[in-house]
């Protein structure tokens, strides 16, 4: 669904150069296409947490998890790598298209051979876990997972290019699919294999629509997988450190979710994956920012990396993330009863402890795709690899005996090892100053406090709708209070966020 102001221009077609969007733009239509998705998985979700019960929504989650394992090696790192060397090209269609195909002949080899294997492990894998149910819900996830690793390729393409808008009818099609389907196999009585497969719809409905929209902005070369002598070495070389990079983060995300299922049962992975879910949506608005800024640090046909942009986004990503810290720490069981009902009780005190990952994961959206972008994959392997080794002793000594709420604890501790290991890793990259920005984090530690304060007194449990109200507008505006007290904020970058939103919406 192309927004009707603004169509793919043809023109390009007719020239070998392929126009840029600013960040600004960049930012609004991936600020589109992530409400787009946003909107429908938020009530995919809220509808299967209820429709499954969570020994059901465990087994589907669970699944999710599992074939997060083979997600890894279907990438190997190929969409970041080819993305890498589509902004240091970016705007050069021929060039582009090459390095797309050479990625695209990759993905293939390795996507369809994980996927089917997958497929056929799925027996054993569920008698592992001793959990016969999971069968048809792997197989399931095996589909989505193929047509999933192409559209990342593509989406990825579009994000270097700087040509963010491209890719809303396929975010549109991929989520509205995954609704649609899921909706009518589970109401069917499909159960976690319905969830499964109706995933899988969707993210075969973008695979079709991001055919269609990578032949339109690079031209059929992009496709040609068979004949091209393009960029083939060159990214697979770089992928294979982003490989183990982003499979260790891959791993990290899902760890929790295995060794629960692991240590506990389905029902727990249900409670625990209910809490992380809701984190993930809070997220959306970090990866917004990191897909219109994160490619400017790179400089392409003789225009410099935007550094100035990206210390804003970090600072922005501090202060932003931080007005979160309050209501997941205070409001956790009210926030868990609206939205995921009675039955989840027990997710309140895993949300609650979620609260760190929130704001460092927030962060850590940004710098990610920077290092990839700025050429130190190499570097960030073994913040990696000690990230994934903290998180798993950690689960592996504290789930048996604490339960749940040790996944989320774990993740903190590991994430406060891995976040600012990427910032220095980004600020010796572009040489930028970390004083500034560790003063930032403390400020909004200081109004994320007085925050918590006004929260408090409207309760921690049962909130009116009027406590709802009320606490969240006295609250935040006790954290801009402190903001501007501590002159994190001052009034002059109010002004000039009004004058910005006037210009553009008035």
């Amino acid at each position: 669904m192309t927004p009707p102001h603004e169509p793919l221009e043809r023109k390009d077609q007719a020239s070998d150069t392929v126009a840029s969007d600013s960040i600004v733009r960049n930012a609004a239509f991936a600020a589109a296409s992530t409400a787009i998705g946003a909107a429908f998985s938020v009530a995919l979700t809220l509808y299967l947490v209820r429709a499954l019960d969570p020994h059901g929504y465990g087994t589907f989650t669970l699944a999710i998890a599992i074939g997060a394992l083979f997600a890894v090696p279907m990438d190997l790192g190929v969409s970041s790598s080819a993305a890498r060397f589509v902004a240091e090209h970016r705007g050069e269609r021929t060039a582009i298209a090459a390095i797309v195909a050479s990625a695209l002949r990759l993905k293939l080899a390795v996507s369809c051979s994980l996927g089917l294997a997958l497929a056929l492990a799925a027996g054993p894998i569920a008698d592992l876990y001793n959990k016969p149910g999971l069968v048809w819900p792997l197989r399931g996830i095996a589909v989505g997972l193929v047509a999933n690793s192409i559209t990342t390729l593509f989406s990825q393409s579009w994000v270097a290019q700087g040509r963010i808008r491209a890719g809303f009818n396929m975010a549109f099609a991929q989520s509205a699919g995954s609704l649609l389907g899921s909706v009518v196999l589970v109401s069917l009585g499909a159960g976690a294999t319905g969830a499964a497969f109706g995933r899988s719809i969707g993210y075969v409905a973008g695979l079709f629509a991001g055919v269609c929209l990578i032949t339109r902005l690079f031209g059929r070369q992009a496709l040609d997988f068979v004949r091209t002598k393009g960029r083939v070495r060159e990214v697979a070389r770089y992928a294979g450190f982003l490989a183990v990079v982003e499979g260790a983060y891959l791993f990290f995300d899902q760890m929790d979710a295995l060794l629960i299922g692991a240590f506990l049962s389905s029902a727990s992975v249900g409670l625990f994956q209910a809490a992380f879910g809701l984190t993930v949506f809070m997220h959306y608005p970090a990866g917004v920012v990191a897909t219109g800024v994160a490619p400017r640090v790179t400089g392409s046909r003789g225009k410099p990396p935007n550094i100035d942009a990206f210390r804003a986004a970090i600072r922005f990503l501090i202060v932003g993330y931080g007005a979160l810290l309050a209501p997941i720490v205070v409001w956790a069981t009210p926030i868990v009863h609206l939205l995921l009902g009675a039955n989840y009780d027990h997710s309140a005190s895993v949300l609650r402890a979620f609260a760190p990952y929130v704001l460092l994961a927030g962060v850590g959206a940004l710098l990610s795709p920077a290092a990839n972008y700025l050429g130190q994959a190499r570097k960030r392997l073994p913040v990696a690899i000690s990230a994934v080794a903290i998180n798993l002793v950690f689960d592996l000594i504290f789930i048996p005996r604490i339960g749940i709420v040790a996944g989320a604890i774990g993740t903190d501790i590991a994430l406060a090892v891995y976040v600012p290991a990427h910032l220095w890793i980004c600020a010796r990259a572009v040489r930028i100053p970390l004083a500034p920005l560790g003063l930032a984090l403390l400020r909004a530690l200081a109004a994320a406090g007085a925050m918590a304060g006004v929260l408090y007194a409207f309760g921690t449990s049962d909130l009116t709708v009027l406590d709802w109200f009320a606490g969240a507008i006295l609250g935040t505006a006790a954290y801009l209070a402190v903001l501007f007290v501590t002159r994190e904020l001052s009034v002059n970058e109010a002004r000039a966020a009004k004058s910005w939103l006037a210009t553009r919406f008035g």
